[in-house]
């Protein structure tokens, strides 16, 4: 991806369904922010079609290119987790999850007609989304007294920074994720109101 600033991803589930010599694709693709989201999310699947012969999956997460994984689940090696994340690879998509669940329809499709049938579900499905654009984010730990909250709430609206986590007590502990082109505009600020405590997780 050519700019770090931001990556492409999606924040909503699709779903979309293909046919091919009576065997039915359906591709469900979903936003994943994390590899642990995934076995919950795959058992969902698993129990809304308890009857099908596959549940091949493929996703990737994270921005530099090392976190993904391919799951063919029984089907010839390479010919669905490969061709699924070869979808999510051209579209330039991140925190990204493709689930395709194959209904066998008594023909054999060949290493060909399946790695095609799961090209094109993964495409389908990719193609029933929006694509939304979000700032690379640097997360940190913000510690901070009760009445600074206001001050604090502000720059995080302003700088359009993501609450992670909050603990509101007389004591507040937040994790805020801070958008990487606004980092030290962010800091500066926060640093300014004395009271906030600052550390990079």
């Amino acid at each position: 991806m050519e700019n770090r600033n931001y990556y492409n991803t999606i924040e909503r589930p699709g779903e979309a369904t293909f046919r091919d010599r009576g065997s039915k694709f359906i591709g469900y693709a979903f936003p994943l922010p994390n590899a642990e989201s995934l076995k919950e999310a795959l058992n969902n699947i698993k129990k809304e079609h308890p009857k099908a012969s596959h549940y091949c999956f493929a996703y990737r997460i994270g921005l530099d290119g090392n976190k993904f994984r391919v799951n063919d689940d029984g089907e010839p090696s390479g010919s669905a987790g490969k061709p699924i994340l070869g979808q999510i690879d051209s579209k330039e998509l991140t925190n990204v999850c493709v689930v395709v669940v194959r209904y066998f329809g008594g023909t054999l499709l060949g290493v060909p007609g399946l790695i095609n049938a799961y090209k094109t579900t993964a495409s389908l499905v990719l193609q029933t989304i929006p694509f939304v654009q979000k700032a690379v984010e640097i997360q940190y730990r913000l510690q901070f007294d009760y009445t600074t909250m206001n001050e604090v709430m502000m720059i995080i609206r302003h700088y359009n920074c993501t609450v992670v986590s909050q603990d509101i007590q007389l004591f507040c502990l937040f994790t805020i994720g801070v958008p990487v082109n606004r980092e030290e505009e962010v800091l500066y600020r926060l640093k300014d109101l004395r009271t906030v405590e600052t550390v990079k997780c």
